[in-house]
Formats: C-alpha cells, sequence, structure tokens
C-alpha cells in the first residue's frame, strides 16, 4: 500500500530573449523545492492484503497521494474500494500513515513510520485500527531485498488483542528488459488471520512489466494459510491478482 515518493517538483527556466536581455540576476532559476508530491493509481482483479481477500472476489479501484520532505519525513494517504457485502468493513478502506525512509549507505535503506486503517462506512463496531511498522532493504545491482515487521498494539478493533506481522521482498530486474519478478513471504500472529490458532503464512510470486515511466502492469500469483469452515466464504485461497497501475 506504502508507495515511493516521486517528484513533480521542477526549476523554471527563463526563455531565450529574458536571459540575454535581463540583468545578470534574473538568470537565477527558482531553488528546487524541499516538498515532494507523488500520486499513484490502480485497478486490481482483486484486492488482496497480506494473502487476504478484501474485495470479494471482484474488481478494486485503488489511489493515493504522498507528500515528502528532502529529509526524509513523509505523509500520504491510500484508499481502495472494498466489497461490503462480503468483507463487513463498508465499501471503503482509507489508510493514513506518516513516517521517515532514508539511505543508510552501502545500498542499505530504512522506512519507519505509523499506519491508521480507516472503514469510514462500515456497517457497525469498532473496526478502525492502528499499526506501527518498520523495514530494511539492501540493494545489490538489480536486486533488492526487504526485511519488514508490522505491530497493531490491543485494541477494540482487533478484539482486544494484538496482531504482529513480519514479512520479507525480494525483488530482481532483469537486466535489458522492463520486467521485474518478484517474491512475498509473510508471517502473521494475531487477529488478523483465519487461522485456528491466529498464526498464518502469506505468500506472492509475480511480474511487473513497466509499460513507461509511469504505467505498469503487474499479474502475481497469491494467497494465505486459513482454516475456513464448509461452506463459508475463502478469504484466504490461492489466485492471480493483475494489476493495471499508474503514477504520477
Amino acid at each position: 500500500m506504502l508507495t515511493s515518493i516521486r517528484s513533480l517538483a521542477a526549476a523554471t527556466t527563463l526563455g531565450g530573449l529574458l536571459l540575454t536581455a535581463a540583468p545578470a540576476f534574473a538568470q537565477d532559476t527558482d531553488p528546487p523545492s524541499s516538498i515532494e508530491v507523488s500520486g499513484n493509481a490502480s485497478i486490481v482483479s482483486e484486492y488482496r492484503f497480506r494473502g487476504v481477500d478484501l474485495s470479494g472476489g471482484d474488481i478494486a479501484v485503488q489511489g493515493g497521494i504522498d507528500v515528502a520532505h528532502e529529509s526524509g519525513i513523509y505523509v500520504g494517504t491510500w484508499g481502495s474500494s472494498l466489497d461490503e457485502d462480503t468483507v463487513g468493513f463498508g465499501h471503503t478502506e482509507l489508510d493514513i500513515y506518516g513516517g521517515w525512509s532514508g539511505d543508510l549507505g552501502s545500498g542499505l535503506a530504512a522506512d519507519v513510520g505509523v499506519i491508521m486503517y480507516l472503514y469510514p462506512n462500515a456497517a457497525g463496531g469498532d473496526t478502525d485500527y492502528v499499526e506501527f511498522y518498520g523495514s530494511l532493504s539492501k540493494t545489490i545491482g538489480p536486486a533488492e531485498a526487504t526485511l519488514g515487521v508490522a505491530y497493531a498494539p490491543d485494541q477494540d478493533s482487533l478484539g482486544g488483542t494484538d496482531n504482529f506481522y513480519v514479512y520479507t521482498d525480494l525483488g530482481i530486474g532483469i537486466p535489458n528488459t522492463p520486467i521485474t519478478v518478484s517474491g512475498h513471504l509473510g508471517y502473521t500472529d494475531g487477529f488478523l488471520t483465519f487461522t485456528n490458532d491466529s498464526k498464518a503464512f502469506d505468500y506472492s510470486v509475480g511480474a511487473d512489466w513497466a509499460i513507461n515511466d509511469n504505467v505498469s502492469l503487474g499479474v502475481a500469483y497469491v494467497g494465505a494459510e486459513g482454516d475456513i469452515p464448509a461452506g463459508a466464504y475463502d478469504f484466504v485461497d490461492d489466485t492471480a491478482v493483475v494489476t493495471l497501475g499508474i503514477s504520477f
């Protein structure tokens, strides 16, 4: 759900006649902004969150906006449509987050922050919850590996319990192609599972094709562990998810 920050700010350049006719100080361009703004939007064949289906097997529309300072501090928001009949959280998820990300040197980067998951039109009960997260990423050539953790403390919306999540991601860009292959493995211990012991692995493997600098097309095989009663909707069955995304 957290996106990379893409700058939309650019220095303004004066026209040729103005450069030659104006005084020297008029040739200076505006300094680059210390604030960067980016946005993203996508259509997915199914919304999967840590392997769990939140759109009832239907298409979901998603998008977000991020604002980052040159210091590494950022805030953002992201939303997705849901299937209100199957999931029970209403038809909209809205996430609000903030944190810090930056390079630590030698290809190592860190990201820490807090996120609030909001379900503004849930039918009833307390569904909103807060989670703290952190990750370390290492880049070596065309490959990037990430190890991350997220913790949601005791909250009424989590049944008065907490939730712990740890994951690892691996992405490798295929040289001389616009294709990146990726793999993900996560482990949940807590309320946000569909297993009898409240412990579950989720997983995915996929590939992404960068059509151009802003548009991408991806496909991933996604699933999670779950103990689903017979006849009940299977939120964690393995499936292929197709994503068409744009960043700006």
